[in-house]
């Protein structure tokens, strides 16, 4: 879905719920429920930027939780959340990169 659309998808959805506005005990709940994730193109563009980052290290460190959402930051001015740096994971591991799950001694994917 494109943002236009996506955009129309939200605001006809607002007004179906709120005809006669939004509540303002209700700004705070419906921001959380709208919060921005990545497009599929972002993902792509962190998981670059991390593997151009990574690949010149010679050991090969896996990337970690830390490494994503720092990046996610950067690339977006947001808090990265819990579904976006899982994606960005994902897409890593498909690429044969150990990802840090950040509990100690335990990593996932290929090394």
């Amino acid at each position: 879905m494109d943002r236009p659309q996506l955009m129309r998808s939200i605001m006809n959805w607002l007004r179906a719920g709120y005809p006669n506005g939004v509540p303002q005990q209700d700004y705070v709940p419906l921001m959380a429920l709208l919060r921005r994730q990545l497009t599929d193109d972002e993902v792509h563009e962190i998981a670059d930027l991390l593997l151009a980052e990574f690949d010149s290290d010679p050991a090969h460190e896996p990337i970690s939780r830390v490494d994503v959402g720092v990046l996610i930051t950067k690339v977006t001015d947001e808090m990265p959340s819990d579904a976006d740096v899982e994606r960005v994971r994902r897409l890593l591991e498909q690429a044969g990169w150990q990802f840090d799950t950040g509990r100690p001694g335990e990593t996932s994917g290929p090394s």
